[in-house]
């Protein structure tokens, strides 16, 4: 109803409220439909087209200023958000930068669609009594991170995208090459983390871990060697970039900035927070921080002993914006909302199952026997790992599976004919009994009279 609400606001002229979450590509097109609006808004395209390309004139940088002032006075374009993962996307947030021209500092404010906390925090305790009802149990000293491949790769779903980012991140540029193709290794990392649902995904990325083989195969997940470490140019190896110029770069393209201003607001820490975030959500910091995996900035776990993370990048060289750079570490190394969201992943089972197919336990050999076909969409209730074998025997006949109903009128009449045949044979058995014993009391009779 709030959809419908704002499409009805945007195509009748109306405003629309500051609190209001309004598609920037709705907002664009309704200046589109305004002459005043839209000539402001062509400019502000140009000015940011430029601006990308190299830095404006001062006079040039003045005029774009002003027209980004003009265009103060149409509300949409002001409060428009965009939906992260969605088809239009890099549309949306061209759209939403566009009109913040100036703004290339402002990483603290989201251009994302907000959900409301009470509902986030909803959506956060239902994932996780999900997980604890639809993940096998896990044994002490597993391997979880390999248990969550293996999950993964029992998803269909799942298991295609994770292969699609394997290869894509793997493959080399070309054949004399041992370089990667980046650009597709992001890309793919990106459509694995946007679809497949965060049950299984952040499984994969915050498993917990215990010895080294586990943290290696963890902080391997998003192939360190081509999604963000540098290649190498033939047998020496490039060092980490400074971090400032890695935000730079970052700032210049639509989609890592906003991923990265996501973070910002999402992942605000907060020392008087239960939660060690200033929005109360570590779910909420966990898909930001992922958000950031597949671009410029992509963040990862900095050893295979422990659960810190780190952008790859280093200080040196910073001379006096040292401080500035070491404000973007420690957005990452010392971040308590960050830290006290990756571990709490590790204080419950992994990562929720939503409403999503899940391979089912082998059926009872009586399936098998009656060739009943079993549904992939049934799974059995694990809600009690310690029934008695009653329980069980009860539940297998009243479930299994949906699939063999609990009463079966063949067997039912079969059992009845048996008892009925029972008693004919118990009744002739008590009519033959007196027939018997008919000629010796005749004989008796006949003995006692003589």
């Amino acid at each position: 109803m709030l959809l419908f609400g704002l499409l009805l606001s945007v195509f009748s002229g109306g405003s629309v409220p500051a609190s209001a979450s309004l598609d920037c590509l709705l907002a664009e097109q309704g200046c589109m439909q305004e002459l005043s609006c839209t000539g402001v808004y062509r400019l502000l395209e140009y000015c940011a087209a430029e601006e990308a390309v190299a830095p404006l004139s001062s006079d040039a940088r003045l005029e774009c200023l002003e027209a980004q002032n003009a265009l103060q006075h149409y509300r949409p374009l002001q409060v428009c958000k965009c939906q992260r993962g969605s088809r239009r996307e890099e549309h949306c947030l061209k759209v939403y930068w566009t009109v913040r021209f100036a703004a290339y500092d402002e990483y603290e404010v989201s251009p994302y669609e907000e959900l409301k906390l009470n509902l986030v925090r909803n959506i956060e305790m239902s994932r996780m009594a999900s997980i604890m009802a639809a993940s096998s149990l896990s044994l002490d000293g597993q391997n979880q991170c390999l248990k969550a491949a293996q999950d993964c790769g029992l998803y269909e779903k799942c298991g295609s995208l994770r292969s699609e980012y394997v290869v894509a991140c793997t493959k080399r540029a070309t054949a004399t090459d041992n370089s990667c193709n980046r650009q597709k290794c992001h890309k793919a990392l990106r459509r694995f983390l946007e679809r497949v649902p965060e049950e299984y995904s952040f499984a994969l990325l915050f498993c917990p871990c215990s010895d080294m083989l586990c943290g290696e195969r963890r902080r391997k997940t998003i192939v360190p060697s081509c999604s963000y470490e540098e290649n190498s140019r033939g047998e020496d190896r490039v060092g980490k970039p400074n971090c400032l110029n890695l935000q730079n770069y970052c700032s210049r393209d639509e989609l890592c900035r906003s991923r990265f201003a996501d973070f910002q607001q999402n992942c605000q820490p907060s020392s008087v927070s239960a939660s060690g975030c200033v929005r109360e959500s570590r779910a909420m910091c966990l898909k930001a921080y992922t958000g950031l995996i597949g671009t410029i900035m992509t963040p990862n776990y900095v050893s295979n002993s422990s659960t810190e993370v780190s952008q790859w990048c280093t200080c040196e060289g910073s001379g006096n914006d040292w401080q500035g750079c070491q404000r973007i570490l420690h957005m990452f190394s010392s971040n308590m909302c960050l830290r006290d969201a990756i571990s709490s992943m590790g204080i419950s089972a992994p990562p929720p199952v939503e409403l999503t197919p899940v391979p089912v336990s082998q059926p009872s050999p009586r399936v098998y026997q009656e060739r009943v076909p079993v549904s992939v969409n049934t799974l059995p209730d694990f809600n009690s790992m310690e029934d008695s074998e009653e329980e069980e025997q009860e539940e297998e006949a009243s479930e299994e599976f949906n699939v063999i109903p609990p009463y079966s009128e063949k067997d039912s009449n079969t059992e009845s004919g048996a008892r009925g045949s029972q008693r004919g044979k118990a009744s002739q058995a008590v009519l033959a009994l007196p027939l018997l014993l008919l000629p010796t009391l005749i004989l008796g009779r006949e003995c006692w009279n003589h």
